[in-house]
């Protein structure tokens, strides 16, 4: 007879939520697949704010900032300046990823003039529409960057809205190099001093380089960004994203710490044409989570294999979550320990890099949420291909029937954000399941 009941409920809710068989006993929830959502935070495309008019949905914002807007006087950091930024209407409620740059060639100086007029020498070049290189290696130079790695350790390592952080810094556009001038450059030594400060100063953050070289290819934590993607990601040359990484032995990095970058500027319409077999490829070796500032979220295309191509790729960047099985109880006890299985599946390339909480709830028929149980699941552990957790719990609330619901919450919002690859109801971020019954 209970389990008649049970039937006869989830026929009613049949409309909305997903064909379960039950038993005497259990419930087991095998929900449809469906394609996954373009924005889930913290994958997919990542565009500038001010390049004009975003075409497609995206989670994460990109933001170059130069040290002298940052640190106009010697210690004076201007973070709220910054900040207010990420406000407008083109970044409201998106993740951000940051790099502060020294030198951007065509654009001013990023040197604050108080190193300048410390002595810190600048050497003028022509290349790439020209600038002025920092002496990387001047002590100053080296003591301020460390400083200012620690600043920005304290302001934003325990931000949740920051997803990703590139080194930046030393280089041409903070990309760790001078071509073609590598005398302007700065030493390993003063390289691995950078790196040593970003991950004292962010333990907490996936940092990314721009080359598996020197030290650098010797970590086993960090990230990379490949700002060339897909022209340069693997091309056959000894130089390109890829191989510097085979050659460090760093191509597994990718299941610890993020990888990501640029797509080659003003050719999505290439790579996403003709040559998208080429970009297909180059996203499943490298195992990019992200595309951006540029990248095809950026065109307008009258191509009607575009915005298809655009979103496969979407979605196949980072993680994709799908639910494959759930197993839950067909009625418990108040305050009875009741198992809770789930069976599910990455379709994705990378696995997702923070421990953002998973958890269980239970919602009354209006949608409200009467109990929230959290889970010790370790989301970084659900890489590509088939994982399966299983967690024991107890619910105290008054009987009835109630919609079973799992989320996972975003710490930044504090709400569940992550969505699944499935045709299921989502209720205030909270994906529904089934229903259950809890007796007294």
């Amino acid at each position: 007879m209970r389990a008649f009941r049970l039937c006869c409920c989830l026929l009613m809710l049949s409309s909305v939520l997903p064909a379960c068989s039950v038993s005497a006993e259990n419930v087991v929830v095998r929900p449809a697949a469906k394609p996954g959502p373009l924005d889930n935070p913290l994958k997919g495309w990542c565009p500038y704010i001010n390049a004009g008019t975003i075409r497609q949905p995206y989670s994460m914002i990109f933001q170059y900032i130069s040290w002298r807007e940052l640190e106009p006087t010697e210690g004076d950091y201007r973070f709220e300046d910054w900040e207010r930024q990420w406000n407008i209407e083109a970044a409201r409620g998106k993740h951000v990823i940051f790099r502060v740059y020294v030198d951007y060639p065509k654009k001013p100086s990023g040197l604050p003039d108080w190193l300048r007029n410390a002595g810190v020498k600048e050497t003028a070049y022509t290349e790439y529409g020209g600038g002025k290189s920092p002496d990387y290696n001047d002590p100053r130079m080296i003591a301020g960057m460390e400083r200012l790695i620690a600043a920005l350790g304290r302001r934003y390592n325990g931000n949740p809205r920051i997803a990703f952080i590139q080194l930046g810094l030393l280089g041409f556009w903070g990309e760790w190099h001078t071509y073609p001038r590598p005398n302007l450059y700065a030493t390993p030594e003063t390289e691995r001093r950078i790196i040593d400060a970003y991950r004292k100063a962010f333990p907490d953050k996936s940092l990314m380089v721009r080359y598996a070289r020197g030290y650098a290819g010797q970590q086993k934590w960090i990230g990379f960004h490949d700002d060339m993607f897909p022209q340069d990601t693997d091309n056959g040359k000894d130089w390109s994203f890829l191989a510097g990484m085979r050659k460090a032995k760093r191509t597994d990095n990718w299941q610890v710490a993020v990888v990501g970058g640029e797509m080659v500027p003003h050719n999505a319409k290439r790579y996403l044409g003709k040559e998208f077999d080429t970009t297909r490829s180059m996203l499943q070796r490298s195992h990019f989570t992200w595309i951006g500032p540029y990248c095809p979220a950026l065109e307008k295309s009258t191509d009607p294999a575009f915005p298809q191509r655009s979103e496969e790729l979407v979605r196949k960047m980072g993680y994709e979550f799908q639910i494959r099985e759930v197993v839950h109880p067909a009625q418990v006890t108040t305050q009875q320990s009741s198992r809770i299985s789930l069976k599910g599946m990455n379709r994705g390339v990378a696995p997702f890099y923070y421990p953002w909480s998973v958890e269980w709830a239970l919602l009354d028929a209006s949608g409200k949420v009467v109990q929230r149980m959290k889970t010790e699941w370790d989301i970084r552990r659900w890489t590509p291909g088939n994982f399966a957790e299983g967690v024991t719990t107890a619910f105290d609330v008054p009987a009835g029937k109630y919609r079973l619901a799992i989320g996972i919450r975003d710490p930044w919002t504090n709400r569940p954000a992550i969505r699944f690859a499935n045709q299921l109801p989502v209720v205030d971020g909270w994906t529904v399941l089934s229903t259950m019954e809890v007796t007294r």
